[in-house]
């Protein structure tokens, strides 16, 4: 008998995550949008590199546009879709859609409450031998805002950040799935830091905040306070901290079969 997937993350929470991003990355001067950027880069350099020119392409996620302008200029026919908006797409349920021999998703997948659910719907949306290649913040990423969210609280810590998705369980959940070819790896971006609050905006501005379904109650002045000395006690000689971002990769087909 089939059971819910447990609801780890909130709908609504995302979607407002995701919409004050938009509003933030179109009403501020430069905002922060680097992890973005480089997950576009990547995947760029990957499609080249196995030489995949789709003629019929679904591009989830990308609020920069870079993928359609840059990345696929000359494919015939493009769809683009979001959590939110005209372009609304619910991953966890079967696209409407389908029959695309590449699909990218940029992102999202980290806030999914049924991500074996949703690389399923992928696989299906695709036309037989169709690719898709998903990224997303896996495990790894943000060591020195966990220290120092742990640190404000030592005594009674909450759930402050989300649990992330590594490359062992990444490529057990494409064997699920049912990928062809699936390939899981993973990158570091590294950025430096002055101060624990730039980096708490850098997430907000990416969409990269918190989507729990049961929030922590917001720390003290006390508590984020300790936080933040806790943050900056990593800084090196040049009194920046170096904090990480693992960029997850997920990438296989859909058998020439069909199935």
């Amino acid at each position: 008998m089939a059971t819910n997937p447990p609801s780890i993350f909130s709908d609504s929470r995302r979607k407002a995550n995701r919409l004050r991003t938009l509003s933030l990355q179109s009403g501020i001067s430069d905002p922060a949008r680097f992890v973005l950027d480089d997950m576009v880069d990547d995947m760029a350099e990957r499609l080249a590199f196995v030489r995949h020119e789709p003629e019929k392409a679904l591009v989830i996620g990308d609020y920069t546009g870079r993928m359609v302008a840059e990345v696929l200029p000359d494919t015939a026919s493009i769809h683009a879709a979001d959590f939110v908006g005209k372009h609304d797409l619910d991953l966890a349920r079967p696209f409407p859609v389908s029959g695309f021999d590449f699909i990218a998703v940029l992102g999202l997948l980290d806030t999914v409450n049924d991500l074996p659910g949703a690389l399923i719907h992928l696989r299906q949306a695709l036309a037989p031998g169709g690719m898709v290649i998903a990224m997303f913040a896996g495990g790894g990423s943000l060591p020195s805002l966990r220290k120092a969210i742990y640190a404000a609280e030592p005594d009674r810590p909450a759930a402050r950040m989300h649990p992330l998705v590594d490359t062992r369980a990444a490529a057990e959940l494409l064997q699920r799935a049912a990928w062809k070819d699936p390939v899981v790896d993973s990158h570091d971006l590294k950025v430096r830091y002055r101060s624990m609050d730039r980096l708490v905006a850098d997430l907000r501005e990416q969409g990269l905040g918190n989507a729990l379904a049961s929030p922590a109650p917001r720390l003290t002045r006390a508590g984020l306070e300790r936080a933040r000395r806790a943050f900056m006690a990593q800084a090196d000689e040049d009194g920046r901290v170096t904090e990480t971002f693992s960029v997850l990769t997920l990438s296989g087909r859909r058998s020439l079969a069909g199935t």
